[in-house]
């Protein structure tokens, strides 16, 4: 059981849920995901590009992606700047007994996670959202809107 990519999906990282940090900054993952993120039991955590929260991979997932773009980067400094600006803002975590992992304080920082943490599902990763930005993105459920994410994906 494994994520295989967004062509092939098999097993996806859907719905979302609200957990709390812990007194520690500690965030459980819920059991269904950390089954699809199977071995090693690792997670890939970064800012997200576009928006104002991070994005959570399984570590093999990111370990692949990161193989093809480092083997073809390699002679372009321009790249390589590229994949500094990711590695140096990431965040390598595994989860303990329990399923908790803890995110660098500056990512958490960045996302504005304090208290509570909207973990939202994007099929090959998830986001971590805080509970106020999460309700501007999302406000409601807009029948408009999923209509045109299913056909912009063949549904």
């Amino acid at each position: 059981m494994g994520f295989q990519g967004v062509g092939g999906v098999k097993n996806a990282f859907v719905d979302s849920y609200t957990h709390g940090l812990d007194a520690k900054k500690r965030l459980t993952i819920p059991n269904e995901w950390r089954k699809l993120v199977g071995e090693p039991e690792m997670l890939f955590v970064m800012p997200s590009a576009i928006e104002r929260c991070l994005s959570v991979y399984p570590a093999r997932e990111i370990d692949r992606r990161f193989a093809k773009l480092a083997e073809l980067a390699e002679t372009d400094s321009a790249a390589q700047d590229q994949l500094r600006e990711i590695s140096a803002n990431a965040n390598y975590v595994p989860w303990d007994a329990q399923g908790r992992i803890r995110i660098k304080d500056s990512l958490l920082d960045y996302a504005g996670l304090q208290s509570d943490v909207v973990m939202v599902g994007v099929f090959s990763r998830f986001e971590l959202w805080s509970p106020e930005a999460w309700k501007l993105k999302q406000p409601v459920i807009d029948q408009g809107k999923i209509l045109a994410a299913a056909k912009a994906v063949g549904l």
